[in-house]
């Protein structure tokens, strides 16, 4: 009988769905954070507005987070209808004169200002603010809706950064990060940005982004799906009646997500920075918070996650149109646990590097995605022993090995091993960190008996890899 090993693919993160079922374990795990302060039960209306957004919320056409802007408003502009309270108006031009626009909703004495993507690959929040529009036009005379309108005025201005969207990358055209912006003002959409805040002089204001999928929550294995903060205005990180309202609505939000994401919810550190809008907003007196979309296993274009978003987001805004929010204790906020380490995305480990020109190596191997969830784009990250390295996902190789291709999905061409190649010893080996990550696990170290590939990207059809 021939043995038989299955490579252990662990991930490390549990699913929402399996985070509340949790809440019924009488024994939870001993790493876990335990609150000082007893958890408050969620808002009465929660069940009814979750079934409602699977049933009639969710915007169709955002189902690949990797969108740019003109798909975006050519989804949200049919849903900002003037006869539904809506207003657009185009407020500035990006770099590459793509137009800035504001929407503008509501009645209400209370000035509310929201704004997403200043970072273009952070899409999750316009995905959720999609969501919202509908819900404010459609459901005139839901309560939550009939309150938002009666006592706020929301102010959103999505998609900061068009021209980064494009292209799904952080920056903006320039190279420049709007979030480092505030204090310069030097880009054309940090200057929109500031006018509509001098404009509108909001009461609350929402700095919605995404955050990288590795963030452990606090110092334990647990991913973090979503981080709140309630940014500083110096760097004291002294505690205002602005950053008080601030904290309240951050504690409000996590009690509404605490039944999906418990053990999931993190926050950032209050490090003051004089470049950012979170911390600038906050000194010009806007009680702002952050909200940042980190990932769930499984959740590949953060469909879930963008529910849950729009789910805080409901909460919050609720939370200022009724005052209820006034007198929530900060415990709610300050007890959760810091972002804690970054793990990297796939750990491949105990195999044999059999690169060309190079004697075999035991080592391990470190890959990170440039789009962790759906693992597209994998660079070489580090090689060699990496002890007890933990990453989101880990693959057992020991007793393969991992021989390097070249070429692409479905051309692919073995780089063989030839010690007594002059040349070839002095290349590099294309297994070395910053290398394009394009090798296959094999149980030999020609790599003529594959077992896994990894060409670039993992391929999501692909059966998980086993050795027999």
């Amino acid at each position: 009988m021939r043995p038989s090993l299955t490579l252990c693919l662990l991930l490390t993160m549990m699913t929402p769905t399996t985070v509340a079922h949790n809440a019924d374990n009488p024994h939870p795990p001993a790493t876990a954070e335990r609150a000082t302060t007893p958890m408050p039960s969620p808002p009465a209306w929660l069940p009814d507005l979750d079934a409602l957004y699977d049933a009639r919320l969710r915007v169709e056409g955002l189902e690949d987070r990797s969108f740019n802007a003109e798909h975006w408003w050519s989804i949200a502009t049919p849903l900002l209808e003037t006869r539904h309270g809506f207003r657009v108006d185009e407020i500035g031009r990006s770099v590459e004169d793509r137009p800035l626009r504001h929407v503008r909703w509501g009645t209400g004495k209370t000035p509310v200002l929201l704004w997403s993507q200043m970072h273009g690959d952070e899409s999750t929040a316009s995905m959720a603010l999609a969501d919202l529009f509908r819900f404010l036009g459609e459901h005139a005379d839901h309560p939550l809706v009939k309150q938002l309108r009666a006592n706020t005025t929301l102010h959103v201005f999505p998609i900061v950064n068009p021209d980064g969207a494009a292209r799904f990358q952080r920056r903006n055209a320039q190279g420049i990060d709007l979030n480092r912006d505030a204090r310069m003002l030097a880009t054309p959409e940090a200057r929109t940005l500031k006018a509509l805040f001098d404009q509108v002089k909001p009461k609350y204001g929402f700095n919605l982004h995404d955050q990288r999928v590795g963030y452990r929550a606090g110092d334990s294995d647990r991913g973090t799906a979503i981080a709140l903060l309630s940014p500083p205005y110096n760097h004291a990180a002294d505690v205002n009646d602005v950053r008080t309202r601030a904290i309240e609505v951050a504690g409000v939000i996590r009690t509404a997500l605490e039944p999906y994401l418990a053990g999931h919810i993190a926050r950032w550190d209050e490090e003051f920075d004089p470049r950012a809008f979170g911390d600038l907003t906050t000194q010009w007196g806007a009680s702002t918070v952050l909200i940042e979309a980190g990932g769930i296993e499984g959740d590949v274009q953060k469909q879930r996650l963008r529910k849950l978003y729009f789910l805080g987001l409901v909460a919050a805004l609720d939370s200022i149109a009724t005052g209820s929010h006034a007198g929530v204790s900060p415990a709610l906020y300050r007890d959760l646990p810091e972002n804690g380490d970054v793990w990297p995305d796939l750990l491949v480990r105990g195999a044999t590097l059999s690169a060309p020109g190079h004697p075999p190596l035991r080592a391990d191997l470190l890959v990170n995605f440039r789009n962790p969830l759906t693992e597209t784009d994998g660079a070489i990250a580090d090689v060699g022993d990496l002890g007890t390295k933990k990453a989101r996902r880990s693959i057992d190789a020991r007793g393969l090995f991992i021989v390097p291709i070249a070429g692409h999905a479905g051309e692919r061409t073995i780089i063989e091993a030839n010690d007594d190649t002059d040349e070839d010893a002095r290349a590099p080996s294309p297994l070395t960190p910053g290398a394009s990550a394009h090798f296959v696990l094999s149980r030999d170290p020609q790599g003529r008996d594959v077992v896994w590939t990894l060409d670039g990207s993992v391929d999501p059809a692909a059966r998980s890899p086993t050795k027999r």
